[in-house]
């Protein structure tokens, strides 16, 4: 899963202090805790990103590998791998049955060197508007990315010196625990996988080896994408550890709300308030689309609340075959603020009405039926 920056999260400096860490997650633990927001989806995710960021920044030996390898540092399932934590479950077997068999041990250590991590995934939150969807363009975004350091070549030392194999390991970037009859081999907590152990740090990158640099990447956003709809990057998340595959990045879409159409799959709706002169005596009346404008007759005698259907003015999904449908929902507006003499003509054209019988009015009588039923 995409996971934001545990230190963005708790709201603290890189460089924040152990108390630091803790008044911060305390705040957001108090604030979030799903007994104090018992009907909040939003306050239990914010909840479960604060205890999960605390519970690798208040480690020191995790921290250091997040600070060293971001996600990658500290996630157990990277690539089906073990994090800076654990180790791998195929190392772990593999070292188990090559004590009694004499095999070898599993896992991607390629030569017996170092342990290989696939870089985390990264999501990219992206706001467009519903034509931006509907009809689909190409742009760039700028996305936060890790490179070598400049100073230190990426080798997280001081210049003029080097990485030193780690005394723990002896190079390995794994450790060897013996429990009885069985072997269990695990990651470097030392080195945390790397095989070096930088003794004098680069000042530019704190002995990281990468800095922090935003790059652009081109995106191509589909024509008729819906919300909550996700693009795949690959390549483009957190970079790997000790030669790993970087992971990806998902760039997530969320659409505006628009001012007439309101989204349902494919199909469209909207509001269409006309004056109820024209609900009683009919008359054509133009609406908007994506497209342009369209034309609708209204008969005569048109009731609020009637749906009037374009088919095809909808949007066509990503994976349509073909559009959907504009509904149209009829609303009818009242006037306002009328002078006398056009209250006048209404209360003449009321007693007209009145005259004619229930004709005029079938739906009132229905309704008036139906309430002495329930009374009677």
């Amino acid at each position: 899963m995409a996971k934001s920056d545990f230190y963005e999260v708790l709201g603290v400096a890189k460089n924040a202090s152990d108390d630091d860490i803790k008044k911060a997650y305390r705040k957001l633990a108090m604030k979030h805790h799903p007994d104090r927001n018992p009907d909040s989806k939003q306050a239990e995710e914010k909840f479960k990103q604060a205890k999960e960021a605390y519970e690798i920044l208040s480690d020191p030996d995790k921290r250091g590998a997040y600070d060293r390898y971001g996600h990658a540092g500290v996630d157990p399932n990277a690539a089906g791998m073990g994090g800076a934590g654990g180790a791998p479950f195929g190392d772990a077997f593999g070292d188990i049955f090559g004590e009694i068999f004499g095999g070898g041990g599993g896992g991607r250590r390629g030569g017996g060197g170092p342990q290989v991590y696939r870089g985390a995934d990264l999501k990219y939150s992206m706001e467009i508007t519903l034509e931006q969807a509907a009809n689909g363009f190409d742009t760039e975004i700028r996305v936060p990315s890790w490179e070598n350091c400049e100073v230190c070549k990426g080798s997280g030392a001081k210049p003029g010196t080097s990485p030193k194999t780690c005394h723990t390991c002896g190079g390995a970037g794994a450790v060897r625990m013996q429990q009885g009859f069985f072997s269990v081999q695990q990651t470097c907590p030392t080195c945390h996988g790397t095989g070096k152990e930088v003794t004098d740090p680069c000042k530019s990158c704190d002995g990281v080896g990468r800095t922090r640099r935003n790059k652009t990447l081109q995106v191509k956003i589909p024509a008729g994408i819906d919300e909550g709809m996700r693009i795949r990057s690959s390549g483009n998340g957190e970079p790997g550890v000790n030669g790993g595959p970087s992971g990806d990045l998902f760039v997530e879409i969320h659409i505006k709300q628009h001012k007439i159409f309101q989204r349902d799959g494919d199909d469209l709706h909207c509001e269409l308030t006309i004056p109820f002169t024209t609900a009683i005596l009919g008359g054509d009346i133009q609406v908007p689309t994506l497209s342009g404008k369209a034309e609708i007759t209204i008969p005569d005698g048109t009731q609020s609340g009637k749906t009037f259907r374009l088919r095809g003015k909808g949007i066509k999904g990503v994976r349509a075959g073909y559009p959907g449908d504009l509904y149209c929902h009829v609303i009818l507006e009242t006037p306002v603020k009328l002078n006398d003499q056009q209250k006048d003509l209404l209360r003449q054209f009321e007693l007209s009405l009145t005259e004619g019988g229930d004709r005029h009015s079938p739906q009132s009588k229905s309704w008036t039926d139906r309430v002495k039923d329930f009374f009677s």
